[in-house]
């Protein structure tokens, strides 16, 4: 796995992920659970931080531990907005709910379990992946064909 803290670029077919959280911890035990994988992990401590990094790279998902329902309305004015993933101490039924219906991809507990983390992450990204990078495939694709 490769910690990228800001302005490196993304490799193609790698994972990116970014890790949204005021808490170092966070941070850690995300990248102590993408471990040998093909993630790029980039990390923001404020949503302001996380828009600049958005705005610099393909980020398939990230997972954001705090005002996630601000984030939302901000991934609004990003060209290929990615799967939100919201972290909590107090994931419960309610949050998971009021996630999703408001537009976000999952819901993990805090602390995170690390298969808990994979398969969310995994879906999140394939999910990113199909909406945005598959149709402009498609689209390149049509365009040599003509």
């Amino acid at each position: 796995m490769r910690m990228q803290p800001g302005i490196a670029g993304t490799s193609r077919g790698a994972l990116a992920i970014l890790s949204v959280s005021p808490i170092e911890e966070d941070h850690l035990s995300l990248e102590a659970i993408a471990g040998r994988s093909e993630w790029v992990l980039f990390k923001a401590h404020d949503p302001r931080s996380a828009m600049t990094l958005l705005q610099q790279h393909d980020i398939g998902v990230v997972i954001l531990c705090g005002r996630w329902i601000e984030m939302l309305e901000h991934f609004k004015s990003v060209p290929k907005a990615p799967s939100l993933i919201v972290a909590s101490r107090l994931a419960d039924d309610h949050l998971w709910a009021e996630a999703l219906n408001l537009g976000a991809w999952d819901v993990l507990a805090k602390p995170f379990d690390a298969g808990d983390v994979r398969r969310s992450v995994k879906s999140a990204w394939e999910h990113w992946h199909n909406q945005v990078e598959l149709p402009a495939l498609a689209a390149k694709v049509m365009k040599t064909a003509s």
